[in-house]
């Protein structure tokens, strides 16, 4: 190879000199390129973070005003009324679960034609029509409650809004508009007087409705069946515990008070322990994310029952066991799982998997699972093995890269003392690469529970605690999710609203959620090594 020519080598050695004059070598330039992606992806989560609770911050505040507004408007007060109302509901429905139950003995047992079976039925619908209507004086008081209630916090809302006109006008030099901007404080002793007025009037719907179940429970027609008679005896059971309770509902509404202050920690528990999550309500909306959080773990749990399985084991086989010609064929295919767009998985869920399995639930072979037959074709188990398809290829890789770093003297060791080959692997290359394997499946589960696309169109998308009395039949139950809200909703929201705030709270709570998880998996990670060390 010719030397350079003097010419250029003295070309070369001034402009070096000239990086060093500024203090920059090739090989500070080097490391100014490659640690700059470092300080940028700081940069970037620094940034990601700051957003996150800067729009999230005034939620608690808002929060707040809202339980504040729900109490002083009479709302919480129609409430302990209306949950009572509820109560009958749920009853009346088991009522009408216990007829199915019925009419499905009469047709498939004693075979009866459905017509046979509807007048054989005759006196329990006549039973469950008087155990229904019972409660039409408290439901009419329920109703014009309501109008009450409504009215007040809508007059409270309109002067509320005038207030932030009349702010915006003045911020904007205004002023004479501003002045004609009318406000009238809304006086709630005046306002919840007819409200308050209506305890009598309570009292005696809820006694009414107490004699009156108390006396069509004890004529409830006898059930065809021991198992049915036992489901009407806890009917009964049910029904002497709803009545137990009509005392507490008197004492709450007789020491209610609109003036109670709303405590501080109740801004905080009323999100991060309230069982429902109802915006865009006439009556009141509740940020309780308790119902999105057990959606996103019971996808998850399934998702990671399915996946890491069948993510390590395939690294075992492919790492330890498989010929070569098998890891060329089984690592691309597992590898090209992720190219496939989460959105594609979604739609394939719902136009194929969803119906498959619905389907297969439906097959009498198949009666012992828990959960089938279900209707539900979008659920928790339907998104779940989706999930655990995405997250297969994550734990696959990164699982066999574990096994990858583990020492080949060990491999060697093992079988020069005679282990076998089954042996080496669970009790020598397992063991020794379970950190990486335990970093791979949280991987995977970080891949699982920030998907957004197939949740949203696989889950159900019911806002609902999932029924965890049902066993294992829970995964059959349609559920949403913390990732597939945000999705929904935030395209709806004004921004700077309470509702737009709460979905950025749950994007802080995913964020904690998984700082303690990672947490956690350094904590066992560390007291592995040191009990094998």
């Amino acid at each position: 190879m010719a030397s350079p020519a003097p010419a250029d080598s003295a070309h070369f050695i001034a402009h070096k000199g000239k990086f060093r004059l500024f203090g920059l070598t090739l090989d500070t330039c080097i490391k100014v390129f490659f640690g700059g992606n470092a300080v940028v992806s700081i940069i970037v989560l620094a940034l990601i973070t700051i957003f996150l609770f800067r729009e999230g911050a005034g939620f608690f505040g808002q929060n707040r005003q809202n339980l504040k507004v729900y109490r002083e408007a009479g709302l919480e007060y129609v409430d302990f009324i209306r949950a009572q109302q509820d109560d009958h509901t749920a009853l009346t429905r088991y009522l009408s679960d216990l007829r199915l139950r019925q009419f499905q003995h009469f047709t498939q047992h004693q075979h009866l034609t459905p017509a046979a079976a509807n007048a054989a039925l005759a006196g329990f619908d006549e039973f469950a029509g008087q155990y229904g209507d019972a409660v039409e004086p408290l439901r009419t008081l329920v109703s014009d409650l309501t109008e009450q209630a409504t009215a007040i916090k809508e007059r409270f809302t309109v002067m509320e809004d005038r207030k932030t006109e009349r702010a915006q006008l003045l911020a904007a030099g205004k002023a004479q508009a501003a002045a004609e901007v009318g406000i009238t404080p809304v006086d709630f002793v005046a306002e919840l007087k007819p409200i308050l007025g209506t305890l009598p009037a309570y009292r005696e719907a809820s006694a009414d409705l107490a004699k009156r179940l108390a006396g069509i429970v004890a004529a409830a027609p006898a059930m065809p069946t021991p198992e049915l008679q036992a489901r009407l005896d806890r009917f009964r059971q049910l029904t002497a515990e709803y009545l137990a309770g009509f005392p507490a509902v008197a004492r709450n509404l007789e020491t209610w008070d609109y003036r109670r202050p709303v405590p501080a920690t109740q801004e905080f528990s009323a999100f991060l322990f309230g069982r429902e999550w109802v915006t865009a309500s006439f009556w009141q909306d509740w940020y309780g994310v308790i119902p999105l959080v057990a959606g996103s773990l019971m996808v998850s749990l399934v998702a990671l029952v399915l996946a890491v399985p069948l993510g390590v084991g395939a690294a075992i086989y492919v790492n330890q066991i498989a010929s070569p010609w098998e890891q060329r064929l089984i690592k691309p295919c597992i590898e090209f799982i992720s190219a496939v767009p989460s959105v594609v998985l979604g739609f394939f869920g719902i136009a194929v998997l969803g119906q498959t399995l619905r389907a297969l639930s439906q097959q009498t072979w198949l009666a012992w699972v828990p959960g089938f037959p279900y209707s539900e074709r979008l659920n928790i188990l339907t998104a779940g093995c989706l999930l655990a398809l995405l997250a297969v290829p994550t734990i696959f890789t990164l699982a066999e890269d574990a096994l990858n770093n583990v020492p080949r003297s060990f491999k060697e060791a093992s079988f020069a003392l005679g282990a076998t080959r089954l042996q080496t692997v669970m009790r020598i290359i397992v063991p020794a690469s379970l950190s990486g394997i335990i970093s791979a499946v949280l991987l995977g589960f970080g891949r699982v529970i920030g998907e957004t696309m197939v949740v949203l169109l696989c889950a159900g998308n019911r806002i609902a605690i999932p029924d965890f009395t049902a066993g294992l039949a829970v995964i059959t139950q349609p559920v949403h999710t913390m990732t597939g809200i945000i999705a929904q909703e935030m395209g709806e929201v004004v921004q700077g609203s309470i509702h737009y705030r709460a979905l950025f709270v749950v994007g802080i709570l995913l964020f904690f959620l998984s700082l303690a998880i990672n947490y956690a998996a350094q904590h066992i990670v560390r007291r592995y090594r040191i009990s094998i060390g």
